[in-house]
């Protein structure tokens, strides 16, 4: 929304204009100048307020290009006076604009990762405080998704298809309905700040000297206080607009190296996901006040948008089987793959009793710390530690053998509090195979032989629900099965996705 300064490497005079102002280029200076309009969220409609905006735009700047924004000048009146005022910038050379480097494929790494850093740099000092934190909570982030389907609905089947609509919706609400803790925690840790608020490529320059990034969201201060992810998302979600997905993913995670920000995958693609839908429904707007082009612009933004929230979806994952069944191993494979958390009930039983996880604990079956009691325990613990992670906004594959209906029961609940997408897998192999792995495998956290194993199998519970995995073969073969389980849109690309 704010006016971009286009330059040229002639220095020759120009003249742009957008909805809310103009800017004149002449020699080495790009002066810009507010139109005296009122269309609600911005309101430039006398001098006064037209200075005050001027002041505004290069107080915020200077936060991130200092010697860009050199000043406000008055503008005189043929009678003399003062009659309107200008910001007076550094004129930026249009070939070093990071939008048409990536456009180009030039290399751009090195400048994105300064970009990063910058933007990390002024995230850690940036102002904090109350009514800043207040624009960030789950229900404020709520309230601007629901804004938005409200202005897109009029939209759907004729510039966005109504089924990819409906699931941006579904996904979107499904994701913040569970993660209230997520975005107190946000909060707490201050990580909400006032930021820029407007980071495209098309306003960042990439010179000799370093970056410059300009136009920062002057005139609303509410659109300035987020999540310092969700700034450094709108320009990841540009990036990929441009075509350029891997800048992208390498941009949130040196941003996230720099600002020492624990972020879960979730989040990250929650937050690119909304600035994607923002963009779609400004396209829809713009379609309905008769833009050529802006019907294709909001279907490409929309697609972005539906892509990320899937990949934002919050998993509990329950891989289940009989010992030897390698439901260890796959459990492991998995939350390496998805980037996430794995809690395991033959570690955790024996945290509860005091032993060391590796401290064998030998008993017949249902004895000893496996008996009804200690199980119930075990359990329940694993219950507790999966709600709180899920509601954190952790993907949470939990390894047990699952053959009780009463545990498999709980662990649903959870997933339904925490608006998690369940997903049971059971891991089946040969018996002779299974037999052959726990003669063979070094001490771990289980105490199962071939009598424990024979046991559980003749009190299992059936498990219709779950989604057989064989797991007799390669680890590999077994995983794509839990991928595509997982996953059914597509595995992601790497464990940060």
């Amino acid at each position: 929304m704010n006016e971009s300064v286009h330059g040229s490497t002639d220095g020759g005079a120009a003249v742009t204009e957008t909805h809310i102002g103009v800017v004149f280029f002449v020699g080495d200076r790009a002066y810009k100048l507010k139109k005296p309009v009122d269309l609600g969220f911005v309101d430039f409609g006398t001098p006064e307020l037209r200075a005050r905006a001027c002041r505004e735009e290069v107080r915020l700047n200077r936060r991130f290009a200092p010697d860009v924004y050199l000043g406000v000048a008055e503008v005189s009146a043929p009678g003399g006076g003062v009659c309107d005022h200008l910001v007076v910038m550094r004129r930026m050379p249009a070939a070093r604009r990071l939008s048409t480097l990536v456009e180009a494929g030039a290399p751009v790494r090195d400048a994105l990762r300064d970009v990063a850093r910058a933007l990390a740099a002024w995230h850690a000092r940036a102002p904090r405080g109350p009514d800043i934190s207040a624009q960030e909570t789950r229900d404020a982030v709520r309230e601007r998704w629901r804004a938005g389907f409200d202005q897109v609905r009029p939209f759907h089947g004729e510039v966005i298809d109504a089924g990819t609509a409906a699931e941006i919706e579904d996904l979107a609400t499904t994701f913040l309905a569970g993660r209230e803790a997520l975005f107190d925690a946000r909060i707490a840790d201050g990580r909400v700040v006032d930021g820029h608020g407007d980071l495209l490529a098309g306003d960042i320059f990439c010179l000799d000297d370093g970056p410059r990034i300009l136009d920062c969201l002057e005139f609303d201060e509410r659109l300035r206080w987020l999540d310092g992810l969700d700034d450094a998302s709108f320009l990841a979600m540009d990036l990929e607009r441009l075509g350029a997905a891997d800048l992208a993913t390498a941009f949130i995670g040196w941003y996230t190296d720099f600002a020492a920000d624990p972020a879960p995958p979730s989040l990250r693609h929650h937050y690119i996901a909304y600035r994607a839908f923002v963009r779609a429904k400004v396209a829809c707007l713009r379609h309905g006040q008769g833009s050529p082009d802006a019907a294709a612009e909001a279907r490409s933004y929309a697609d972005v948008a539906l892509r990320h929230l899937r990949a934002a979806q919050v998993g509990l994952v329950l891989v289940g089987g009989l010992p030897g069944t390698g439901k260890s191993t796959l459990a492991g494979a998995l939350a390496d793959r998805l980037g996430c958390s794995v809690v395991g009930s033959d570690r955790v039983r024996k945290e509860l009793a005091g032993l060391e996880p590796l401290r064998p604990a030998p008993a017949d079956y249902g004895a000893g710390i496996y008996d009804p009691e200690w199980s119930r325990r075990t359990y329940g613990e694993l219950a507790a530690r999966a709600e709180r992670l899920l509601g954190l906004g952790e993907t949470v594959v939990l390894d047990a053998s699952w053959t009780s209906t009463e545990n498999r029961d709980l662990l649903a609940a959870v997933a339904g509090r925490t608006h998690a997408n369940l997903t049971p897998l059971r891991c089946e192999a040969p018996e002779d195979v299974c037999a052959e792995r726990m003669r063979s495998r070094p001490r771990g956290a289980s105490d199962a032989d071939a009598g424990i194993a024979a046991g559980m199998r003749a009190h299992a519970a059936p498990w219709p629900e779950a989604i057989t995995v064989d797991t007799g073969g390669a680890l590999s073969d077994a995983l794509s099965q839990a991928l595509a389980a997982v996953r059914p849109h597509g595995a992601p690309a790497d464990p940060e996705c």
